[in-house]
């Protein structure tokens, strides 16, 4: 197994239940409090950030998007710099 070392630290205050909830559930999963409160908030994380990316359009705006998304992709330097962008959660 191999090991990776932790580069920075987190600190939080908690409530004795949160904490006694947390260490019940970590323990069910079969894993460490820190390993377990990581998982769960760098999923909480990219939740949030992915649905920032939800939007609702009327009917007439959607028609237009949709053409939007149909037509020819213009490949610029904007559009090149986008693609290597790495996801928030993977930097």
């Amino acid at each position: 197994m191999t090991t990776v070392a932790r580069q920075t630290t987190i600190n939080l205050r908690a409530q004795a239940p949160q904490r006694s909830l947390i260490d019940q559930a970590a323990r069910v999963a079969g894993k460490s409090r820190t390993d377990f409160m990581l998982e769960a908030a760098c999923e909480k994380a990219q939740q949030v950030l992915l649905d920032q990316t939800v939007f609702a359009l009327d009917a007439t705006r959607f028609k237009r998007f949709q053409a939007l998304l149909d037509a020819p992709v213009a490949h610029g330097a904007a559009l090149r710099k986008l693609l290597r962008r790495q996801a928030p959660w993977e930097a």
